[in-house]
Formats: C-alpha cells, sequence, structure tokens
C-alpha cells in the first residue's frame, strides 16, 4: 500500500484491509496491533509542529535560546543554532522559586495565571509546556498552575517537567518538554483516530513503538510525545537484533534504507545499543556526539545515525556543475519519476532501475506499474546533459553518491565508536536497502550481507518482536540520596508507577520484570556513569562493592584521576520493569531465557540521584 501523506491513517487502514483480506485474517484472531511512526520526528524535521507555549520561572523566559556551549563544529564561527520550537513571544513567565533542595523560596503568584491565563488565549495556543525550576524535587508549583491551567483552557494539553522528565539540567528538561507540547496534539489526532476507527473494527488495543525499542500503550504515548521521536527507526533495530540472534551472528550493523532516509545502527552481542542523550532536528541525525544542532531530549533513544539519503532523494546538479543528492525527497506524493504519478526529478529509484537494479516494466509483484522511458527522459534532462554524460554513466554517478553517503553513516555507528566492520555483518533492509549493501559491505570490507524475505516490511517484525517496555527516572539531590534506605525507596515509588501501567496493559504479575541502575559520577564530574542495582533489598556493603567494581573498571581504563574514597556527587536508581506475555511460537524458534521477553515487557528507568549543588538559589546546570 502507498503512503498517504493528506492522511497518514488512510494508509495504514487500506494495508490493514489488504492484509485480512488477503490472508483471510478475522479481527477475532488478531492478538496484537503495534505501529511504528515518524509523526513526532518528520512535525520536528518539517517544522510543522503544533502553536505551543512555554511558561516558566521568571527571568528564565530565554533558557531554550540560551542553550549549552556546545557546537557541531568547533571553529565555525558563523553556525547557528537551530530555531526553538517555540518562539519567544509564546514563552511566558511566572513569579515562583523552588531553592535546588526543594524548599519554596517564593511562594506561586496565584495573583499572575489570570493574566497568563488571559495571555494564553491571545496567543492561542494549541500546547502548553510548563518548567519551573526544581520542580523535579518539588513539582507543587507545576501541579498548582497545570490545576488552573487545565480549568481555564480545557482543550489544551498541558506538558508539566516534573511528570516529562522529573530530572536534573533545566534546559535538558524544558528542552523535552516543549518537544512534548510541539508534537503532542498532532501526534494525539493521529493516534486517536487509528485507534478509534481499529477498535470499531474490534481489533485489539494500540501499541506504538517507542524510540527505547520497546512498545508501549498508545495513551502513554500521547501523554509522553517525545518517548515517540525515533519509533520508526527504532523497529527495523530491534528486528535487525533478532535476526542477530536466531542466526548466531551476534555482531550485526542493521541498515535500513527507506523512501526518505537511511538509518544505520550497530549490534553487539545480539543486542541493540540506547543512549540517554539524544538530539532531533538540524544536523543532529548523524551522529548522536554532534552535539548542538538539534533540540534535545533526555529519554533513552536507540542509538543510530542517519542520513537523508533514501529511494525517493531527488539528484540535481548544483550552480557550480557538481552532483547532488538529496536532501529533498519526492517522497511518496508523486514519488519517482518511474512510479508515474506526477514526478518529474530524478530519484535514486530512477537511477537503479536505469542500471538494471530493477524490473523494467513492474514492482510489487505486478502491482506497481513502471515507466522506464520517463525515467530515462528525467535522468537525460536533469543529470546527463547538463553533467555532459551519458545516461547510464550518470545514473551510476548518482548511486555512486549516495553510497558514499550512506558509507559514511554505517561508519559513524562502527569505526566511530572504535569498532571495526569488518568483524560485522551487514544487514540490509527496508525497500532500498538490500539494492545498496553488497557495494556498502565492499567499501567497508564487510563478507557478509544478510538481506530479509520481505525487506521492505521488515520492520514490522520488530513491533512483534519486542517488550513492553516504558523508563521511568526521578532525581534526587540531597546528601541522604546514598543511604540504602533512600535508595529503596524511590526504587519502590517508581516500581509502583511502572506496575500501574502493566496492570492497566493488562499484564500479569508473574510476567512482570524489573531492572533497576543508579547514575553516578565521581566528585567533579559533569557526566553519570550508569550502575546496574540489583532488584531486592538494598545493603550499604552492596553498594560499597559496586563503587569498587565501578572504581576498579574506571581505572583500568585509564582514568586515574578520580577519588575512589570520596563520596559520589550523583547517584540515579534507575528500575525496568518488564512483562513477558504470550508471542506465537514460530516467531521464537529459539527459547534461551533472554529472549523469552513476552511482548508486553515494560521497562522503568527508575532515578537519577544529584547532590551536587550546595547553593540554596542556584540554577539546576548539574
Amino acid at each position: 500500500m502507498p503512503t498517504t501523506p493528506g492522511d497518514l491513517t488512510e494508509g495504514v487502514l487500506g494495508a490493514l484491509d489488504v492484509a485480512m483480506q488477503r490472508y483471510r485474517l478475522p479481527a477475532s484472531e488478531v492478538a496484537l496491533f503495534s505501529h511504528a511512526t515518524t509523526v513526532v520526528t518528520n512535525a520536528i524535521l518539517e517544522e510543522t509542529g503544533a502553536r505551543a507555549a512555554l511558561v516558566t520561572t521568571r527571568g528564565f523566559r530565554d533558557v531554550l535560546e540560551l542553550r549549552r556551549s556546545a557546537r557541531a563544529d568547533l571553529y565555525d564561527l558563523f553556525q547557528d543554532a537551530p530555531a526553538t520550537l517555540i518562539p519567544r513571544r509564546r514563552r511566558f513567565e511566572i513569579t515562583e522559586r523552588i531553592d535546588a533542595h526543594g524548599t519554596i523560596v517564593t511562594p506561586l503568584a496565584e495573583n499572575e495565571i489570570d493574566a497568563l491565563i488571559g495571555a494564553l488565549k491571545a496567543a492561542r495556543v494549541d500546547a502548553i509546556a510548563v518548567s519551573l525550576l526544581f520542580s523535579f524535587l518539588n513539582p507543587a508549583h507545576e501541579r498548582r498552575l497545570a490545576e488552573r491551567l487545565r480549568a481555564a483552557l480545557p482543550q489544551v494539553p498541558v506538558y508539566l517537567s516534573s511528570d516529562v522528565l522529573p530530572e536534573i539540567k533545566e534546559f535538558e528538561r524544558t528542552s523535552t518538554t516543549g518537544v512534548c507540547a510541539y508534537a503532542g496534539p498532532i501526534l494525539a489526532s493521529y493516534l486517536e483516530r487509528l485507534n478509534h476507527v481499529t477498535r470499531s473494527r474490534a481489533l485489539p488495543p494500540l501499541f506504538l513503538m517507542g524510540s527505547n525499542g520497546g512498545i508501549l500503550e498508545a495513551a502513554e504515548a500521547i501523554a509522553m510525545p517525545a518517548i515517540a521521536v525515533e519509533s520508526g527507526p527504532a523497529a527495523g533495530v530491534v528486528a535487525a537484533a533478532l535476526v542477530a540472534r536466531q542466526t548466531g551472528r551476534l555482531e550485526l550493523l542493521s541498515f535500513d534504507m527507506g523512501g526518505t532516509t537511511a538509518k544505520a545502527s550497530l549490534i553487539r552481542g545480539g543486542q541493540y545499543e540506547t543512549t540517554p542523550h539524544y538530539e532531533v532536528g538540524g544536523g543532529s541525525s548523524m551522529s548522536r556526539w554532534m552535539n548542538g544542532t538539534g533540540h534535545p531530549i533526555r529519554v533513552p533513544v536507540i542509538d543510530l545515525a542517519e542520513v537523508s539519503a533514501g529511494g525517493g532523494s531527488i539528484a540535481w546538479v548544483d550552480r557550480a556543475g557538481a552532483l547532488r543528492v538529496g536532501p529533498k525527497s519526492a517522497g511518496a506524493d508523486p514519488g519517482p519519476v518511474c512510479y508515474a504519478r506526477g514526478g518529474t526529478e530524478p530519484t535514486v529509484t530512477d537511477c537503479n532501475l536505469l542500471l538494471g537494479y530493477l524490473d523494467k516494466t513492474s514492482l510489487l509483484d505486478g502491482e506497481l506499474p513502471i515507466d522506464h522511458a520517463a525515467a530515462a527522459a528525467a535522468v537525460r534532462e536533469r543529470l546527463a546533459a547538463p553533467l555532459g554524460l551519458d545516461i547510464r554513466t550518470a545514473a551510476a554517478a548518482v548511486i555512486d553518491v549516495v553510497n558514499h553517503a550512506m558509507a559514511e553513516v554505517l561508519k559513524i555507528v562502527s569505526i566511530q565508536r572504535g569498532h571495526d566492520p569488518r568483524h560485522f555483518a551487514l544487514a540490509a533492509f527496508g525497500g532500498a536497502g538490500p539494492l545498496h549493501a553488497v557495494a556498502l559491505a565492499s567499501e567497508l570490507g564487510i563478507a557478509e550481507v544478510i538481506c530479509p524475505p520481505i525487506p521492505g516490511a521488515f520492520s514490522a517484525l520488530g513491533l512483534i518482536g519486542t517488550d513492553l517496555k516504558r523508563d521511568y527516572v526521578q532525581t534526587l539531590r540531597s546528601a541522604a540520596a546514598v543511604e540504602p534506605q533512600v535508595l529503596a525507596a524511590v526504587f519502590a515509588a517508581l516500581e509502583k508507577k511502572g506496575a500501574a501501567m502493566l496492570e492497566r496493559a493488562g499484564v500479569a504479575p508473574e510476567r512482570r520484570r524489573f531492572a533497576r541502575s543508579v547514575d553516578a559520577r565521581y566528585p567533579r564530574q559533569s557526566h553519570e556513569l550508569e550502575v546496574p542495582v540489583a532488584c531486592g533489598s538494598i545493603e550499604a556493603a552492596t553498594l560499597a562493592r559496586r563503587r569498587d567494581r565501578r572504581d576498579g573498571a574506571f581505572n583500568n581504563q585509564g582514568h586515574r584521576g578520580a577519588s575512589r574514597n570520596g563520596p559520589g556527587q550523583s547517584q540515579a536508581p534507575s528500575l525496568v520493569s518488564r512483562n513477558r506475555r504470550h508471542r506465537r511460537d514460530h516467531l521464537r524458534p529459539q527459547t534461551d531465557v533472554r529472549r523469552v521477553q513476552g511482548r508486553g515487557s515494560h521497562r522503568d528507568r527508575v532515578a537519577r540521584v544529584h547532590h551536587s549543588c550546595p547553593t540554596g538559589m542556584a540554577s539546576e546546570d548539574g
């Protein structure tokens, strides 16, 4: 089924109808309805999100523009930060102040709220983000403000930073909450309509792929849209990891090339990796170490790199006479010239057709007629003639350019991470992935390429081969944060949240699993290290042993500057809660314990504990 950009729901429902009719599948036999989407990403990249507003503590209206000092190119003095998703005219302040210990210094100015509501109404906002200082320690002001806003503006969703990301670092917390407000109304409209129609057809409740590689209820995604930023690409990586485990090729490079972009990810030991630091928009998709180019979100995201190089990427000649490919794409409408749907600009797919890599008459088993002559004419007019080349040479040059760009993405997730790609197999999927896989493998010295039978639908395997998973986090700032009883209480509170979510999803207690970790740092460090914590009771001796093991590993890696005897600067217990739900046996030919994590597994990221800022009126720059 073709994508329907005007209304994405139509494409999803059309595909469902075709599949259920072709395979004579009644709705009563559908056990899971899981979906991956790029709605959030597209809204941010195309700047088509909602008219969002931001409410901050007085004096902190410009935190989104002040950002961090990190820049993508250290020596480019003329680079600009990405435009803020919420312009200054829709950023408002209110008088209040909570200090670094969670103590109310200045009460919330209730007398200012009516004027704030009037300004929000005048601005005709679609969503509101609220991010007050140190609300992760004491959310009382945010909750009171939200109560008043929701009463006065019942149709406008309000996102609180203390709910979205109860974690230190004001810029990242505000940015994540702002992303939720910007993309939330669009995602909510899409998912609510899709869920309504599918339920009317007696299909199961809708689940959505999250950026962390697990699925979650649609309502959870609507409440926290940032966790769906990489929903689409995540499904493919999960499927590739499943194939890695089932084929015994545990070291794998995942390569997913669709119509607009190509994505790459690294799989080690049969497992994909996630990162809690991610930027969306701008040029940030090329590398997670390319800070300062996008909008930061502090949620776990599968570690991947992405480039604007897909089957629909348009090839063109610039004013200097150089051949370029992308970033503009023909998309699904009109699509490549050879699809005969109104496209006029040559694409990567058109060039693959002219080089003989695609059937000259039709695709999709005859369901998609191909206009070979139109593709040849477009390449001749737009590329070959300006470059002074014949048609085949021009088409081959386009493929060389796009292959080089995609090879760079594969190098980002392998060589730039310190891994030799020659020691990995390449799993190629997506509608265009296998066409380019051998050339990419040759350039990187990869000896083995794995192509699934239906590469265009391969990502769907990830939707049914993963767990129900959700991460929760809570920052604590106190000298007592390292005390076992304090950590145990935080874990218990977050586990209660996770259990409640699993209960709503209908997950039986015996199928739930929780995993904990703490984010901690040494004195004078500004970034945390994640330390696993076993479930059960927490004892001081256990924490000491874990600290000693971490110290040993840290020093073995050559980091000699840390004091082994000093207390940690920050600590964060993280809980992962998973639900093991039934899966069809044919999806699990091997039953090793690591893989019997049922479809409903839920991951709770439990807590970050910080006590590094002694001054009561300090900012949150932890």
